[in-house]
């Protein structure tokens, strides 16, 4: 990969970007949307992440240990976990609040990072954060609006035609069959944002990582081949992991008796 210097920015230069923010908040005020609070502790929380990330990613590149860089992975996923349970109108009672989307975004986020860096990338040593933590960042964030959006549409959907998926159990279909009109809903719901995605990369948007890369002053071409890998890795995660969220919490919504247990959501707050 061919490197040229990059344009270094200062934090003045971010202080007078961040001053656009200020146009959103004028255009809540005019418009009286009430969201102008929210959006600057978005604008404000956004920045100390990213800020205390940076600096983390800058230590664990310094120390190139497979233990750090697990350790931080591991945070990622808790973390990603857990916006996957918040993002849910009707959640699941008990450890499946939590664990049905964590599981799920630990193994896809596996399975993802092991055969792109493992197998396609290879660097040298093959566990360098450099390559993994970024890969994993980007598969957990594409992945969790997937499964968070998969798992709401199978949760409504279900209380929706609660009528009709009993009237299927109680004429002998079996659970999975009963609840097959939601679960292929809550599929297509999942999967779209990424099919969307890919539609319209490299027409009508330019990647952040291909963005960013081509302003450090990586060539376009090779920039394009690592938004084209990230990109499938993306949609194969993304479909994974949506199809054995929304299985788990279909067979979650059901018992061995194969009966409805809408029992097992908790009420909307």
């Amino acid at each position: 990969m061919t490197q040229t210097s990059y344009v270094a920015l200062t934090y003045w230069d971010l202080a007078f970007a961040a001053a656009l923010i200020l146009i959103n908040g004028g255009l809540s005020v005019a418009f009286r949307l009430g969201i102008e609070r929210t959006l600057f502790i978005s604008a404000i929380r956004m920045t100390v992440q990213l800020m205390a990330i940076g600096f983390v990613l800058k230590f664990i590149f310094a120390q190139t240990s497979p233990l750090w860089t697990l350790g931080l992975a591991l945070v990622m996923v808790l973390l990603a976990g857990r916006e996957a349970m918040a993002r849910q109108t009707h959640r699941y009672k008990g450890w499946w609040a939590y664990g049905l989307g964590t599981t799920t975004l630990l193994f896809v986020g596996l399975l993802a990072v092991l055969f792109g860096v493992g197998v396609l990338i290879r660097p040298d040593p093959w566990y360098a954060p450099r390559f993994v933590l970024p890969i994993l960042g980007m598969i957990l964030g594409n992945t969790l609006t997937g499964i968070s959006l998969g798992l709401e549409t199978l949760s409504t959907s279900a209380r929706r035609e609660r009528a009709a998926i009993e009237a299927r159990i109680a004429l002998g279909s079996p659970r999975f069959e009963a609840l097959s009109t939601v679960t292929r809903q809550a599929l297509k719901t999942g999967m779209m944002p990424i099919i969307n995605a890919m539609a319209a990369t490299g027409i009508v948007a330019l990647p952040g990582m291909m963005t960013g890369q081509i302003l450090a002053g990586v060539d376009p071409v090779e920039a394009t081949k690592y938004q084209l890998l990230i990109m499938f890795l993306i949609g194969g995660g993304t479909a994974l992991g949506v199809l054995l969220a929304v299985l788990g919490g279909a067979r979650l919504l059901t018992d061995d008796r194969h009966r409805l247990r809408l029992d097992r959501l908790m009420e909307e707050k």
